[in-house]
């Protein structure tokens, strides 16, 4: 039988504890500032798509093509994403299904690559991605991955080095972009590098998708001949992933890899959160957005190096700062923990060069899409990057304290979301908080 209420009572009525840990999470996002790259506040009817009745609808396969019936709205649906998507990259075929951007990654893999074959990709250390071949991750598992890197000096992307090293080794799969590369990709030149052995070119921009679609970030529809991205950090959606491709005729491989190939179910209503993701991403006001956040993570560059730290390339043509602590003598992790007490939540990062178990880090690496979505401008992200070097210059507790009440400060200054709505989880409150019934 079901319990009582089943189909009107609330959250906090049914599972209090639950309702407590998401009413703490939604204090920890209103009162904490948000830099950590992967992550975005995203809008209220986004949340009202993820927590919607489709929930409920399972599907497996294409629109016009499911294997269950009653799925005519499943269908409208995810013909939006995907039509929004084709018309946001400019792309022949998108397939809007994958989970995360690892899955789009993996997805890629199945359409393209047998066990065994050969991939080349930016080395995890200096900015690349576990799903690109790192040897705990099933695409290094089950392929054999070999890694270009940076220029020691510049820290930028060493052509003639990836070249070289794909002449040596002639991979089935190149892969270029990554999860912690602050520069702009060539995707032209990789593309070059692609054709002379024949190799597939897998263009990665899950950290630089809002750019890109905004015409601010060199775009790689035209050269690669497929491309993954996810929903959220930079455009701003909840979370999964996209593939895309110039090529209607490479869809169908990518097509058939997803489902069935590595993925089941279609989950609907993370489809129609991205279809209103997508949707947003296509209004005037997002390429203002996405501006926003180019110019205020090199505001937050530009600050970082002017108190003296070492930022990896000197500066940003992305939303992301890398930062190398090892002149400070602290580790990433302490800077993490530190930062994390004064407000600011950001996360260890490896640095090209680096020493140091990934789990402790040289680095810290710094986001703007959150904040800027947030409200904050330069001036904003300059007082942020000028707080934390104050916070890993002094590492005083007292410190720490005062920036931590300005932190707060600045947060009441820029809410986000309202105290109460009927938009799903946003309506919960703390126990401490409710009156009495």
């Amino acid at each position: 039988m079901l319990h009582g209420g089943y189909f009107d009572a609330s959250l906090e009525e049914i599972d209090p504890a639950v309702a407590e840990a998401l009413a703490g999470e939604l204090g920890r996002q209103r009162d904490q500032i948000e830099l950590i790259a992967s992550e975005n506040l995203v809008s209220r009817a986004s949340l009202e798509a993820i927590g919607s009745v489709i929930v409920n609808k399972t599907v497996e396969g294409l629109p016009g093509r499911r294997y269950y019936g009653g799925a005519e709205f499943a269908d409208a649906v995810e013909r939006l994403a995907v039509e929004r998507a084709k018309e946001l990259f400019g792309a022949a075929h998108a397939n809007v299904q994958p989970h995360s951007g690892s899955q789009a990654n993996l997805a890629v893999f199945a359409a393209f690559l047998e066990p065994g074959d050969v991939v080349v990709s930016m080395d995890l250390s200096m900015g690349g991605h576990l799903s690109h071949g790192s040897p705990v991750n099933i695409s290094g598992r089950w392929m054999r991955a070999y890694h270009y890197g940076v220029d020691a000096t510049t820290g930028r992307i060493d052509l003639d080095a990836t070249a070289r090293l794909v002449r040596q080794v002639r991979p089935r799969l190149i892969i270029c972009g990554g999860s912690a590369y602050p520069r702009a990709v060539d995707f032209a030149a990789f593309r070059e590098i692609a054709d002379e052995v024949g190799a597939v070119l897998l263009a990665d921009i899950a950290h630089v998708a809002g750019l890109v679609a905004a015409g601010l970030h060199p775009d790689p529809v035209p050269h690669a001949h497929v491309t993954t991205a996810t929903t959220y950090k930079n455009l701003r959606g909840v979370r999964g992933g996209l593939i895309l491709t110039g090529d209607a005729e490479l869809g169908r491989r990518i097509d058939a890899a997803v489902f069935p190939g590595v993925q089941g179910s279609v989950i609907l209503n993370a489809v129609a959160a991205k279809a209103v993701c997508l949707g947003e991403a296509l209004r005037p006001e997002f390429a203002s957005w996405a501006a926003a956040v180019l110019a205020n993570a090199r505001a937050m560059a530009d600050t970082l190096i002017a108190r003296g730290f070492d930022v990896v390339t000197g500066g940003t043509d992305t939303p992301i700062v890398l930062v190398d602590l090892r002149s400070r003598d602290v580790t990433g992790k302490d800077a993490q923990e530190l930062l994390e007490r004064a407000g600011f939540t950001v996360n260890k990062n490896t640095v090209p060069g680096e020493t140091r178990p990934p789990w402790v880090a040289s680095g810290i690496r710094l986001g703007s899409s959150a904040g800027t979505t947030r409200g904050f401008g330069v001036d904003e992200f300059r007082w942020i990057a000028g707080r934390i070097a104050d916070v890993l210059d002094g590492a005083d507790e007292r410190l720490v304290e005062r920036i931590r009440g300005e932190v707060s400060e600045l947060c009441a200054r820029f809410p986000i979301y309202p105290e109460r709505h009927r938009s799903g989880r946003l309506d919960v409150e703390p126990v401490s908080r409710r009156e009495p019934r």
